[in-house]
């Protein structure tokens, strides 16, 4: 049966269709992704340039924050963009690569978060073997998985939006192209679509959440073996990857554990996810980490005397 694509462009609503608050959606978000950017891409230069921040940690760091940069970028310059517009329209094709990159960078991150917290278990529960077990291949090798496997998810997602046949109705009730808003737009039964939607985006959401909660137990359980200045170090890191744990997986899970529904509030805890999350990784680890505050008074004060020099 050959699938029906009328449809060559879709009409996206937005957050809102009020002239004023679409103004102030405008200059929101413009403050929100500059800010995005500038965390983000402050940690990986500082990353890059440091020599103290050369272990496992902090190379797992670096592509999370990286993630985060694409996977605003994504999202946030269109959403920018389209709030100085009467009519937003984004043709088929560009909203074929939205959902390609949102669920490409949204899994990465998903992964990259997992081992963040697989190398916070064996710093501290196999402290004697951590170097041997996080080599730099075994993390090089890890993280090229994770970038595989996020591309693997990714491409399933189109293959369920191109399954999808679109022959009526374009009008997108959101500010992004994602599987649940196009669900309700396709001429055929999306019941089948729905069930893989959840296995697919929604299993891996819950899952990965059960998994990292767990791992975090058990660290926070054999902390009580370390001493009290160790103890306080590993317990700041952790509660900053926890943090960003919650902040990230609980919109996600609320978002696409049921897509056959939907709710007014949808929108904003999409919001939160694809636009607060990447603003808000910077600042978590920025603030609770003295190591990378310290690594990025010393490349400022490099900049500072270089320009003096000049």
């Amino acid at each position: 049966m050959q699938l029906k694509h009328n449809v060559t462009e879709f009409i996206l609503l937005g957050l809102t269709q009020d002239p004023v608050r679409k103004k102030m959606v405008f200059v929101t978000f413009l403050i929100f992704y500059v800010g995005t950017l500038l965390g983000n891409l402050l940690i990986i230069a500082t990353i890059k340039t440091s020599k103290a921040l050369g272990s496992p940690m902090y190379f797992f760091l670096f592509h999370l924050s990286l993630s985060d940069a694409c996977f605003s970028t994504s999202i946030a310059p269109r959403m920018i963009v389209d709030a100085l517009l009467k009519k937003a329209t984004i043709s088929f094709s560009e909203c074929i690569v939205q959902i390609f990159s949102l669920h490409f960078f949204g899994c990465l991150e998903i992964f990259i978060l997992i081992l963040m917290a697989v190398d916070r278990y064996v710093a501290i529960c196999k402290p004697l073997r951590y170097t041997t077990i996080m080599s730099h291949r075994v993390c090089g090798v890890l993280v090229a998985v994770a970038w595989v496997g996020s591309c693997v998810h990714s491409s399933a997602q189109i293959l369920l939006a191109l399954s999808l046949p679109f022959c009526g109705p374009n009008v997108i009730d959101h500010y992004l192209c994602d599987l649940q808003p196009l669900l309700k737009l396709a001429c055929a039964d999306t019941y089948v679509i729905n069930l893989l939607l959840v296995s697919n985006s929604g299993a891996t959401c819950t899952v990965s959440f059960v998994m990292l909660m767990f791992s975090y137990v058990i660290i926070l359980h054999s902390l009580r073996n370390h001493s009290a200045e160790g103890r306080t170090k590993a317990l700041s890191t952790c509660i900053s990857h926890i943090t960003v744990v919650i902040l990230f997986f609980v919109p996600c899970m609320f978002i696409y554990t049921r897509p056959a529904t939907t709710f007014s509030m949808d929108k904003m805890i999409t919001v939160f996810y694809t636009i607060g999350t990447p603003l808000f990784n910077p600042l978590i680890y920025t603030l609770r980490n003295a190591e990378v505050k310290n690594a990025m008074r010393l490349l400022w004060c490099k900049k500072l005397t270089s320009n003096d020099k000049r």
